[in-house]
């Protein structure tokens, strides 16, 4: 069953019920154990119903300062992630576009390292200012892979991605070299790389919260679009279509999606290349069905693998980033082994 807008409204429904299932059972997960009721009944006793919470003052304060806000950061930047991630490969036609891959990261990482690093120079509150800086940065990494894949490598699937690679490790080193002019920075810069979401609780909702939601609505609207460009550049143009404009807008989305991820998670890779293929073999190859069903699942898949990365050599905690990795490279190179079997 579909809605009207191209939406599977069964898919939709069952990513909202992972998405809500990953949310309890990291709320819960976790030293101190909480059961999902009380956690449900807690949530209503904050609203005008009458509802009495059996959480004692402390558990209530581990679930609403601790728990609730590092879930919700995860559900977003997943979405984030993911939904970057299927909107690029719908722009550029190319399975294995990703915001990790593509050199959106890297410029996101740099721009906010910069920021980090010399931002106290120029303002009080240079946190608010690492979304911005991470945006330009985004933009900067992806016009440079996708000019340099065009250009020098014929804009092919191979090329693209080695020109990502390049311009990724060019915007990482320089990184590296803004890290080491900043070097009071230098700790709290390499835990921020290494990926994560428990840091600054309800202030890094807060402040990711407006861009979020004007990237992601602005890419769940151009689905139309993306699928319009799918039918070729000659075939768009002739139903009135402007090619290059779409994607100078999907891009600005999925770069500022990206950005605002990586400005509180720091570099999480291959959530953007993951979900948006496993919600493509789901609901088919229409973008206003994929987009929709990849923010509830990328949302979902996040906040699961965040619930492993903290839990799985407790009470240590790996970086959330590792965790990705490890999952995603095995799936990368099966998307590449598939998508030059089907060139050949």
């Amino acid at each position: 069953m579909k809605g009207g807008v191209g939406l599977p409204v069964g898919w939709a429904a069952v990513g909202l019920a992972a998405l809500v299932a990953a949310g309890l059972f990291g709320i819960s997960a976790g030293a101190a154990s909480l059961s999902a009721a009380d956690i449900v009944r807690h949530l209503l006793s904050l609203l005008p119903l009458g509802v009495e919470s059996p959480l004692t003052e402390r558990q209530a304060a581990l679930l609403v300062e601790l728990r609730l806000p590092r879930v919700v950061m995860g559900a977003i930047v997943g979405a984030l992630l993911a939904t970057a991630g299927g909107a690029y490969q719908g722009v550029f036609r190319n399975p294995l576009a990703d915001p990790f891959l593509l050199g959106a990261a890297a410029g996101a990482g740099l721009g906010a390292t910069l920021i980090m690093v010399f931002g106290q120079e120029f303002t009080d509150s240079p946190r608010a200012l690492v979304p911005v800086a991470a945006f330009f940065g985004a933009l900067l990494g992806v016009a440079a892979a996708y000019l340099l894949g065009s250009t020098a490598g014929g804009g092919g699937t191979a090329s693209l991605v080695l020109a990502g690679v390049a311009v990724s490790s060019f915007l990482s080193a320089a990184q590296t070299l803004v890290q080491q002019l900043g070097i009071d920075q230098l700790q709290r810069i390499y835990a921020w790389l290494l990926g994560g979401l428990g840091r600054d609780g309800w202030n890094d909702v807060r402040l990711i919260a407006p861009y979020a939601v004007v990237g992601l609505v602005v890419l769940l609207l151009c689905g139309y679009l993306l699928d319009m460009l799918a039918l070729g550049d000659d075939k768009a143009v002739s139903l009135g279509l402007n090619p290059a404009a779409v994607r100078i807008v999907v891009i600005s989305a999925a770069s500022l999606a990206t950005a605002a991820a990586v400005s509180v998670s720091g570099l999480i890779g291959f959530v953007g290349i993951v979900v948006p293929h496993v919600v493509r073999r789901l609901v088919g190859s229409n973008y206003r069905a994929i987009l929709p069903v990849t923010v509830l699942f990328g949302g979902a898949f996040l906040v699961v693998v965040d619930i492993v990365a903290r839990t799985l050599v407790s009470p240590a905690e790996l970086p959330i980033g590792v965790v990705t990795a490890f999952l995603g490279a095995p799936f990368f190179v099966l998307i590449l082994r598939t998508t030059r079997h089907r060139s050949t």
